[in-house]
């Protein structure tokens, strides 16, 4: 067992950042490198000045002198030169630095959108349900661009802040540690305060960053409910909500930014008081001929360079939290383990023959009661099934439970005899066709919608799939046919337009198991008609499930159940099961007209 201060430690952020940016550690080695050679070479130039200023004062006795260049002319040449030589080297790894820092942000950007979107597809469907689009867009959207910021610029000012202290601070303790100690006593409290400011800032920046995550929940929400918005006349009442969540979002960025704010003017006095002790301290010492000329100057003018960045501690520490919190945000959702995986065996859809066995199943909601208890059913290949019910009887859980976008309590569901959970996850949804009755379609063409996720297909074969459906007819009246655009969630097609597209997108997947889930609900009685009359064809030598309200969608199927409260009350066909005068019976009536109708 690790010690919990092994394991605190690999909790902060930015070593789990760096932990899941393993990949790319040769690229963080060579920025960090240019931004350590470039911190050098900057550094440089006050250390010139203080030779320069020995060569002028001291002429053939300077420092220099002792390495052969004997003349003051010769002497401020070998400056003039050298000072060329660093400026370009500075330039240069200034510009590297720049190139693989922002390279490693973009890399790190796309890396982690990538991997935390892909992991986000792979959870179970009840972590959709607990949580909102809008914050998980935040997180993918938001929270990487404001961690990108960092490693753009703040990553490089960090290192290069440590590099100056240890450079310059090592350099004044050699030459004038008497001098040097006085530049050194308010690091422990720049440190110190830099700490304390850290660990009140982070939950401050915690709460922005969720405050951020609600107003793109509300956004998401309102976008995509704007027709219920209008309906109800509610605009007003949703701008109200909206302020009260900007608001709360702006609240809680003053206090983060009142702290923040705060820290430069305190960092600004004690640097002060570093630079005048050098000042006259120094001044001093030189006057009496303690200390070299050179060395003085050297001292005044590293000491700014030496402290003065330390007044940007307070808004890196900044930036460091605001993408430390979306960090951990980001990688939270990362690590969050994936309760639904995929078994090791493939799964051929040409050998699939479809036939579906519960087997004392049991399952419920997340916080809710008892859904299915001890449930079988078994559907034979090949065979037309009819599930109807009052809402909330578990029909619609059975096709989630068979795609595996839930996990069992216990019991199993198989395949053809063999458990669902033993086959690749993948290969199982691909042997499945789903025409939900919540049907989307996503923004693009009519022919893009049909043929997703089997994008080889032919305009034959969705012009074929869409004839199957009964939407041909209305797509070839469009002005631009197959290539017209359906707009975001099909919003430029009526319901039954878009149910129609949905059925086709199920018919070109040719899965040997098909499941119509209401798959009529928003058709007219027309074309409700015309896809029964459809049915025979689309149904042909695969398992079919068709749930419906509307009986006479499976009146013509192989065995119809009827289910009430997650179990099954009644079996049969349709003429048995009106012979039975049961619910199915009454059920019929009622949508009959009072009309017993075989």
């Amino acid at each position: 067992m690790k010690p919990n201060y092994l394991i605190n430690f690999i909790n902060v952020p930015i070593i789990r950042l760096a932990r899941s940016q393993s990949q790319q550690q040769r690229l963080i080695l060579l920025a960090t490198l240019c931004s350590i050679l470039n911190k050098i070479f900057d550094l440089a130039p006050p250390v010139l000045i203080g030779i320069s200023i020995d060569v002028v004062i001291r002429e053939k006795a300077s420092w220099l002198s002792s390495y052969g260049f004997t003349s003051v002319p010769t002497q401020l040449l070998v400056l003039a030169f050298a000072s060329f030589l660093i400026w370009s080297a500075e330039s240069f790894f200034e510009y590297l630095y720049a190139l693989l820092w922002r390279n490693l942000a973009q890399r790190t950007q796309h890396n982690l959108r990538i991997e935390a979107y892909d992991h986000m597809q792979k959870l179970e469907m009840s972590f959709f349900e607990n949580d909102s689009s809008g914050r998980l867009l935040a997180i993918l959207n938001d929270d990487i661009n404001q961690l990108e910021r960092f490693l753009d610029q703040g990553a490089n000012q960090l290192i290069q802040l440590f590099i100056t202290v240890a450079i310059v601070g090592g350099a004044m303790a050699l030459l004038a540690p008497g001098v040097a100690i006085f530049a050194f006593i308010p690091i422990p409290i720049i440190l110190l305060g830099s700490i304390t400011f850290q660990k009140r800032l982070a939950p401050k920046y915690k709460n922005v960053r969720e405050k951020a995550g609600d107003i793109a929940a509300r956004l998401s929400n309102n976008l995509g409910g704007i027709l219920t918005i209008k309906s109800f006349a509610t605009e007003s009442w949703e701008l109200e909500r909206l302020r009260l969540d900007s608001q709360s979002y702006q609240l809680s960025n003053r206090e983060a930014i009142k702290l923040s704010a705060a820290f430069i003017p305190l960092i600004r006095f004690a640097i002060l008081f570093a630079f005048l002790a050098i000042l006259l301290i120094g001044g001093l010492q030189a006057w009496q001929g303690e200390l070299e000329i050179g060395i003085y100057s050297f001292l005044v003018f590293i000491t700014q360079r030496l402290l003065w960045p330390l007044t940007t501690l307070g808004h890196i520490l900044d930036e460091y939290q605001r993408s430390m919190a979306s960090a951990n945000r980001v990688l939270d959702l990362i690590d969050r383990p994936i309760r639904i995986s995929g078994g090791s065996l493939k799964l051929d859809l040409k050998k699939v023959k479809g036939a579906i066995t519960f087997r004392n199943v049991c399952f419920k909601y997340t916080e809710r009661n008892d859904l299915l208890k001890n449930f079988n059913l078994k559907i034979l290949a090949g065979s037309t099934i009819g599930i109807v019910g009052s809402t909330g009887s578990g029909k619609s859980s059975l096709v989630k439970l068979i795609l595996r976008l839930y996990s069992l309590d216990s019991g199993q569901i198989e395949l053809d005899g063999v458990p669902i959970k033993n086959f690749d996850l993948v290969d199982l949804r691909r042997a499945i066709a789903l025409v939900n009755q919540e049907f989307y379609l996503f923004h693009g063409t009519i022919k893009e919608n049909i043929s997703y996720g089997n994008n080889n297909a032919t305009l034959n074969r969705i012009k074929e799939a869409a004839k199957l459906a009964e939407a041909s007819e209305f797509i070839n009246k469009l002005p631009q046919g197959y290539n017209t655009l359906v707009g975001e969630r099909g919003q430029k097609l009526s319901g039954g337009q878009c149910q129609r597209i949905a059925l086709a997108r199920a018919i070109l997947k040719n899965a040997p198991i098909l499941i119509l889930d209401e798959a009529t609900a928003s058709v007219d009685n027309e074309t409700e008609a015309a896809i029964q009359r459809s049915l025979t064809k689309i149904t042909s030598n695969r398992t079919t499930i068709v749930i419906a309200h509307r009986l006479s969608t499976i009146k013509n199927a192989d065995r119809i159940i009827v289910m009430s409260k997650g179990s099954i009350v009644e079996s049969g066909t349709h003429g048995s099961l009106l012979d039975n005068k049961g619910i199915y019976s009454d059920l019929w009536n009622v949508q009959a007209g009072g009309n017993n109708l075989n």
